[in-house]
């Protein structure tokens, strides 16, 4: 779990998705939701996503087709069915599907499949990340200073994440919205200028961030 990630749920039984959305944002997970194949796929073509977690039956557009048109690309995909047969299983991988999960499932395993693909979409990073004096842990979700553990919300812990992982580099406000946030937060808001805000609040003195006016922030 050594990046950050944005993914979009596309699946027409609204009680599972929503129960996704909040299960993936809990772990600093930026999600999107669809409940249908065709504004998934408009949704999944118009935007950044490292995963797209795809019902196989779905309304308006089924998940075959959403998987044909998605598939060779950067997105990675992890297709659900109902169906857990083998040829099912196969099928799905024959599309361009990069894993499958046959229902029911424990959240726990597709938090992991998840994760599993999502690094397979960026550069191999160290297990710690380590910065000037703070070191972050992705597998213990586990941030310290100085040797002192450093308590921060899944947000503060996303955005820190993508910060040290840039190495020096400058990190735009909006690749921030993009590997943080999801679809549900206006671009025009003040959501990244207060989460680093309560970041630099929580890592203390001296400050390890520093504002590039009009572009982003560097660590």
């Amino acid at each position: 779990m050594g990046v950050q990630m944005r993914t979009l749920i596309v699946e027409d039984q609204r009680v599972l998705a929503n129960a996704l959305c909040r299960g993936l944002r809990r772990e600093g997970i930026a999600v999107d939701v669809a409940y249908d194949g065709r504004t998934g796929l408009a949704i999944a073509i118009a935007n950044p996503y490292d995963v797209v977690v795809l019902d196989r039956d779905l309304p308006r557009l089924h998940g075959d087709d959403v998987c044909r048109e998605l598939a060779g690309g950067p997105t990675r995909i992890l297709m659900l069915t109902a169906a857990g047969e083998v040829s099912d299983r196969v099928d799905g991988l024959n599309l361009g599907a990069d894993d499958y999960l046959a229902k029911p499932f424990a959240f726990e395993e597709l938090l992991a499949r998840v994760w599993a693909l999502a690094r397979r979409t960026t550069r191999a990073l160290p297990p710690v990340l380590q910065r000037h004096d703070v070191s972050l842990d992705p597998g213990r979700h586990l941030v310290t200073r100085r040797g002192r553990r450093v308590d921060l919300s899944p947000k503060e812990f996303a955005v820190l994440r993508v910060l040290m992982a840039s190495v020096g580099a400058v990190v735009p406000v909006e690749m921030l919205l993009d590997r943080v946030w999801d679809d549900q937060v206006d671009p025009s808001t003040n959501a990244v200028r207060v989460t680093i805000g309560t970041l630099r609040r929580h890592l203390g003195e001296p400050p390890v961030i520093e504002t590039v006016h009009g572009v982003g922030y560097r660590m």
